[in-house]
């Protein structure tokens, strides 16, 4: 009996819908679009670099590097569809990680610098 490639076009985990490709879309490019700010933004604006900032921009380099493997092996078939979560909620961490590093790169506080008011006697 010759052995039969039955179901080999098919893909491990089904067909992906046009949804989640959009959904897959939006959420890399705004991940992406944030690291990239954020690394700009630790080594161009406050020149010459202050170290602390760029330290804080590699870490995050370092996150999404972690994120892009568990990308990669989930478009592999390595992964189960569940992982799929997981890399939503590390690409939003990453994002929330990227506002606060813009934050403090830039000097964005929200203590109020205004003095208070004085009272004269008079």
């Amino acid at each position: 009996m010759p052995y039969e490639d039955v179901g080999a076009d098919r893909p491990l985990f089904g067909e992906s819908r046009p949804r989640d490709r959009v959904i897959n879309l939006v959420v890399g490019v705004l991940t992406s679009v944030m690291v990239i700010f954020t690394v700009v933004s630790a080594i161009v604006f406050p020149w010459p670099p202050v170290a602390m900032n760029v330290y804080f921009a590699f870490c995050i380099v370092f996150i999404c590097a972690s994120n892009l493997v568990l990308i990669y092996w989930y478009r592999e078939g390595d992964l189960e569809p569940k992982f799929r979560t997981l890399i939503y909620y590390n690409a939003f961490t990453v994002i929330l990680i990227c506002v606060c590093a813009n934050l403090y790169i830039h000097n964005v506080s929200t203590s109020n610098t205004t003095p208070a008011p004085t009272t004269t006697v008079h």
